[in-house]
């Protein structure tokens, strides 16, 4: 249960950088289309964060500490932009114009995917 509530968390998320940054899109035509493709960018994300960014933050670590932890901002986009190449190879419309809207995009979905989970993990109000 708690992996389909992180991935409806990642989807929303991913959907709210598509709606804010003109250079995220989804080529989808319909409703349907578009939650389908957020669903499975959102898993291809989450499988590229667990397999891929691991082994690009451990080759990266001089760079990382070299310039305090600003380089992470640089694996995210990268991040972003390979689930957007992902996905496109495998038939669904997510674009990402450029570096700069992955960065951007990356921020977005972080900031959002943390938000939206420190209000669901709220514990309930007691009386």
């Amino acid at each position: 249960m708690n992996l389909i509530i992180r991935l409806i968390i990642s989807a929303l998320a991913t959907a709210l950088a598509v709606w804010l940054l003109p250079g995220i899109s989804l080529t989808a035509e319909t409703t349907g289309g578009k939650v389908g493709t957020l669903i499975v960018v959102s898993i291809i994300f989450g499988l590229v964060n667990a397999v891929v960014r691991p082994l690009v933050t451990i080759a990266g670590a001089c760079l990382v500490v070299l310039t305090l932890g600003l380089f992470m901002f640089v694996i995210n986009a990268l991040m972003l932009m390979l689930t957007a190449w992902l996905a496109t190879s495998l038939g669904f419309g997510f674009e990402v114009d450029g570096f700069w809207w992955a960065v951007l995009g990356s921020i977005i979905i972080s900031i959002a995917s943390a938000a939206i989970s420190a209000l669901l993990d709220r514990p309930a109000a007691t009386a």
